[in-house]
């Protein structure tokens, strides 16, 4: 049996439930006629923190994934179109409706292409590092501009008229994914923990959060539409 990592499947929990949080803010101004700010200050900090958090999460997972198997690219092929054929039904399901901001590059688009575009990339140490600070600034150097075509803007090349509900274009977010790569080659080297810590696995806060962790895609895939039946019943 593979033995998993509480600390990452809990953090990724945490990540789960701050993401819900944001996204039930949202639902209240797009749905009730809320007015919290979501663009700017605090909450616009939080949202990015949540993603960073779940994306840098990818990361280090993909590096104990392959140290564990060092399956072929094959695999990682797979497993990175199954979770982008997620995003495109929700392409699907946000453009019947919403239409209007329709989700087109978002984050399982995001993570499905970053899995496989990172497999030449997972024994790499230091480099990921300076690559994925580079692309990160490279990403928000391109956040300034916009462009009169919109073929690129899964790169991060965004048309003046854009908008979307959900956006993770490769740059930055994929300097996003190289440090959690570095990060989890450096702490996780082989599978193994590489530090000591204290066992809080047995806590029951950690033990629901690490169940949040663990099921995080299927978390995501429901969790609008849960919260949306609980706004009308409940709420609006």
């Amino acid at each position: 049996m593979k033995t998993r990592f509480w600390e990452i499947d809990s953090l990724r929990g945490l990540a789960i439930l701050m993401m819900i949080s944001f996204h039930f803010l949202y639902d209240l101004n797009f749905f009730g006629n809320y007015n919290f700010n979501l663009h700017s200050g605090f909450w616009w900090l939080f949202a990015r923190i949540t993603a960073a958090i779940f994306i840098l999460l990818v990361g280090i997972s993909l590096t104990i994934s392959y140290s564990r198997t060092k399956a072929p690219f094959t695999k990682y092929l797979k497993r990175g179109l199954k979770i982008f054929s997620w995003g495109l039904l929700i392409t699907i399901a946000t453009f019947i409706f919403l239409r209007n901001g329709f989700i087109i590059f978002g984050v399982l688009h995001f993570i499905g292409i970053a899995i496989i575009i990172a497999y030449p990339l997972i024994r790499l140490r230091i480099k990921n590092l300076i690559l994925g600070i580079f692309f990160i600034l490279i990403g928000i150097y391109l956040s300034a501009f916009t462009f009169n075509f919109p073929y690129l803007l899964w790169l991060g090349l965004t048309p003046a008229s854009f908008y979307t509900f959900d956006y993770f274009p490769i740059l930055p977010w994929f300097g996003v994914i190289l440090i959690g790569i570095f990060l989890g080659n450096k702490l996780y080297p082989n599978a193994k923990r590489s530090f000591n810590i204290i066992d809080l696995s047995k806590l029951r806060i950690i033990k629901l959060l690490s169940f949040l962790g663990r099921h995080s895609l299927f978390i995501y895939l429901l969790h609008q539409p849960v919260l949306i039946a609980l706004l009308y019943l409940f709420v609006l």
